[in-house]
């Protein structure tokens, strides 16, 4: 029983942590990254650790080399000189440092070829890593890119909808607002036509007859007749040249 709560609680967890994953791949994508990094730096440990075996294998055969050349050297000084029992022990020590140098010789050779086949290794997993990821980033922005386009295809395709579905009210409304203009216009029509236009005359008039007296009243004060023409400036000056003349 227990067995088999503790499974369906791990299934539900295994739900919940992929339903965050699947919402948020660029977090899973950041994390990749931060584990390459991890690795590679773990990988480069190794190595710069293989490094340092060839490092010491090179410095082992310089000095073996060195050795010999001089266990050569003094055996060969020693047989001239005819201590041969000398010059034997030089040359047996000579037989074990040249067994020892062939013997670093060989594996400084495997080491360094070891190192070359790590190093393209891990070049070659970088770069496929980092390709595989460059590919998942590309892959998450056209997910991002059809993702907001099917949300802006599904706003539209509601639109239409909600547009053509509330068509029946704007035409609605137009009507009313049709009907309504056309009760301004009918109490337009109704107020000109109950306007008392006589009244509107008569007091027309009346203003037309105090505009007469009043012009009448400053022409008699002015001096001047009403019959006569008041000529411009101009026709007054040639009228007084002339008679001048």
């Amino acid at each position: 029983m227990w067995i088999r709560i503790a499974n369906l609680f791990r299934g539900f967890l295994s739900l919940f942590v992929s339903g965050i994953e699947r919402a948020n791949p660029e977090a899973l994508l950041e994390l990749e990254r931060e584990n390459l990094r991890e690795q590679v730096a773990k990988y480069n440990d190794g190595l710069a650790s293989h490094a340092g075996l060839c490092e010491r294998l090179m410095s082992q055969v310089r000095q073996l080399e060195n050795e010999e050349r001089d266990l050569r050297g003094k055996a060969a000084a020693h047989l001239r000189a005819g201590n041969r029992d000398a010059a034997g022990q030089y040359a047996l020590r000579l037989q074990t440092v040249q067994r020892e140098l062939e013997e670093n010789r060989t594996q400084l050779e495997q080491a360094e070829i070891t190192y070359r086949n790590l190093l393209k290794a891990r070049d070659v997993a970088i770069t496929a890593a980092r390709a595989k990821i460059e590919n998942l980033r590309s892959a998450i922005n056209d997910l991002k890119m059809k993702q907001a386009l099917a949300e802006l295809t599904e706003m539209s395709a509601g639109m239409v909808t909600s547009i053509g579905s509330g068509g029946e009210t704007l035409d609605r409304l137009t009507q009313m607002v049709g009907e309504e203009r056309d009760k301004a216009a009918g109490r337009v029509r109704l107020a000109r036509d109950t306007m008392d236009m006589s009244t509107v005359q008569v007091k027309e008039e009346e203003q037309q007859a105090l505009a007469d007296q009043a012009l009448a009243d400053f022409a008699a004060r002015e001096g001047i007749a009403l019959g006569e023409a008041v000529a411009p400036p101009a026709e007054k000056s040639m009228g007084a040249a002339r008679e001048a003349e």
